[in-house]
This record gives structure tokens, C-alpha cells and sequence, in this order.
């Protein structure tokens, strides 16, 4: 099924999630080293990429959710979206009271703000692996006209010669 929206040939969604996901990823990385090693710096830049990772989720997730609304009802990509949804704004919310919570003192934040995070990372994954299955096994944004020699999403039906390209049944051909 094939996504409405496009930027530059690609669904948007797709192409915004895995930043949200390394800011947040990273931010809990960085909690634990600085947790071990004593050292605020760590987890004062922790908090900052869970505020970037925060906001930059909330930028994904309407592109995420207009995809959704496109899927058929009564079909099991539409249950695993809306799935891939309730516990991605799970994770983004967790990640969000973290925040909050250690918003007075980013270089000491408490344990439940540590907790929250390391939680919010299982519910990432859970709805990462959720997203892969919607786009890999169920293909939701895939091209209709997807396959192992399609020409690049921004090509323009021409090759560098200038001859017209035609696709059939997966071969590419020169006319």
C-alpha cells in the first residue's frame, strides 16, 4: 500500500523516525554511561537529546498517523498501525516525564526519571520492530511499483543517454 504523502519520493514518516529514535536511544546511553561514571556532563546532554528526541518524535507521528488513517479497515496492518502507534506514544511519553522530571536538575536526575527512560527503550523497540513489520511484511508506504531493479524515486523516466526507459514485469529495458 502505498503512502499519500511524499518529500523527495519517500513517505515522510519513514524517513523522520530514526532520528526521534537515535535521539532517544542515545539519551538513555548516555544516562547509564554518566550514571557509572559519576560525571553530570553526561547526563545533562542526556536530557537535552531527550528533549530533541521528544520533539522530533512529535514532528514524525502526524505523518505516521495520516499513513494510518489510509489503511483499510478490517485488514491487519490497520490493528498492527494502530498498535505501532498506541506504544510508540507510550515510549514518547515516558521519555517526555523523564524529561520533566529531571528538568530542575538535568546533572542529577532521580532514579524514576532513569527508570522511565530505560522503560521508554523497551517500548521503542517494541514499536520499532512494530513499524518494520508494517513496512516490510505488510507493506504499508511500499511503492506499487517497488521492485529489485525499480530506477530511484526522484528519477525522471530517462536515462543519462537520454533514451526513455521501459519497465516490464521487473526488467528494466532500453528502447
Amino acid at each position: 500500500m502505498e503512502s499519500r504523502m511524499k518529500l523527495l519520493g519517500h513517505p515522510p514518516h519513514q524517513m523522520l523516525v530514526p532520528l526521534p529514535i537515535g535521539l532517544l536511544v542515545g539519551s538513555a546511553g548516555m544516562d547509564l554511561w554518566g550514571w557509572t561514571r559519576d560525571d553530570p556532563s553526561w547526563t545533562v546532554a542526556a536530557h537535552r537529546m531527550m528533549g530533541a528526541g521528544v520533539l522530533t518524535a512529535l514532528v514524525a507521528a502526524p505523518f505516521g498517523f495520516l499513513d494510518w488513517q489510509a489503511v483499510p479497515s478490517e485488514t491487519r496492518a490497520r490493528q498492527v498501525g494502530a498498535a505501532h502507534g498506541a506504544v510508540a506514544l507510550t515510549a514518547v511519553a515516558l521519555f517526555a516525564l523523564s524529561w520533566l522530571l529531571r528538568r530542575d536538575h538535568p546533572e542529577q536526575p532521580p532514579v524514576a526519571a532513569r527508570a522511565l527512560s530505560l522503560a521508554a527503550v523497551g517500548f521503542l523497540s517494541a514499536t520499532a520492530w512494530l513499524g518494520g513489520e508494517l513496512v516490510s511484511r505488510l507493506g504499508v508506504g511500499v511503492s506499487r511499483r517497488a521492485h529489485l531493479n525499480a530506477p530511484a524515486s526522484l528519477h525522471t523516466g530517462f536515462s543519462r543517454t537520454g533514451t526513455t526507459v521501459r519497465r516490464e514485469a521487473g526488467a528494466v529495458q532500453s528502447q
